[in-house]
């Protein structure tokens, strides 16, 4: 679709949800795009750096939405580094003109350290990379979009209302000694998702933290046959990796509003890893 087409149809009645995805383009995020797009939303796909991977995903996007060519909805790329305010705020300007709205914020967006160290060697600025791009630049995305909402007071297309979901991770509450950033960096992002959780229950508004485990995608294949091993010897219940739509299917729920009475939840996509055990 084209930007004017884009523009006339955000100046119409709007059918079809608006989710923004941020790290979109591969992974979790392209599992969370794909399942929403199933369901008959419109997605924003968000990606940092990878602009090609990013319309894989929006072709993904495509093929998955009921309808085929025919759906209400509608898919495009948008690139941002949520780190950044400018272009936080450049993407919500650019979102709206494309789609009209947001009705659903999913902060998928994250990186492991650039060079897994062990927490008595790791770096100051590794440290700082992953507080803003883990945990700040979520935490303000999340301020920037709310405040629109609460201040326009324009009500949502779905019927249970608007939704922010954290992906936070199993790092949350489970210490891996040689990414110690990225644990503080979760666990924080946790934090906030309790945070937002608390002061938007008031205004109708739901937020949850989901946290994945052991997944498939390109920031674990460097680990592929430590894991493999340790998920064989029962580390994970289920005894299997997680894939990117397991997520994708939880997030896909919860902007259904099936858990209309649970905002605040901490929901597990990990396979078990998460149950204390002897």
């Amino acid at each position: 679709m084209n930007a004017r087409k884009r523009e006339e149809q955000g100046m119409q009645e709007r059918k079809a949800p608006v989710a923004l995805v941020t790290g979109a383009s591969r992974g979790i995020g392209r599992g969370i795009a794909v399942s929403l797009a199933a369901d008959g939303y419109s997605v924003a796909i968000c990606y940092a750096g990878n602009r090609s991977a990013a319309l894989e995903t929006e072709k993904a996007c495509r093929e998955r939405a009921p309808g085929g060519e025919g759906t209400q909805a509608d898919f495009a790329v948008f690139q941002i580094d949520v780190s950044s305010e400018s272009d936080r705020v450049r993407l919500l300007s650019e979102v709206k003109n494309a789609f009209g709205a947001i009705d659903l914020l999913v902060n998928n967006a994250g990186m492991a350290p650039r060079m897994r160290a062990d927490v008595v060697e790791a770096s100051e600025q590794s440290f700082e990379e992953l507080m803003r791009v883990n945990l700040q630049g979520p935490y303000f995305l999340t301020q920037a979009v709310v405040s629109e909402w609460l201040r326009s007071g324009e009500k949502s297309v779905i019927p249970s209302g608007h939704k922010v979901v954290f992906i936070s991770s199993i790092s949350a509450d489970t210490v891996s000694v040689n990414r110690g950033e990225y644990c503080v960096s979760k666990a924080g992002l946790a934090m906030a998702a309790q945070v937002w959780a608390a002061r938007l229950a008031p205004e109708g508004i739901q937020v949850f933290d989901v946290r994945p485990g052991i997944t498939a995608t390109d920031m674990t294949s460097g680990v592929k046959e430590k894991y493999d091993r340790l998920i064989s010897e029962g580390l994970v219940p289920q005894m299997r990796w997680g894939e990117p739509e397991d997520t994708g299917r939880v997030v896909a729920a919860l902007a259904r509003g099936d858990l209309g009475f649970s905002t605040g939840a901490v929901i597990y996509t990990d396979g078990g890893l998460h149950i204390p055990r002897l």
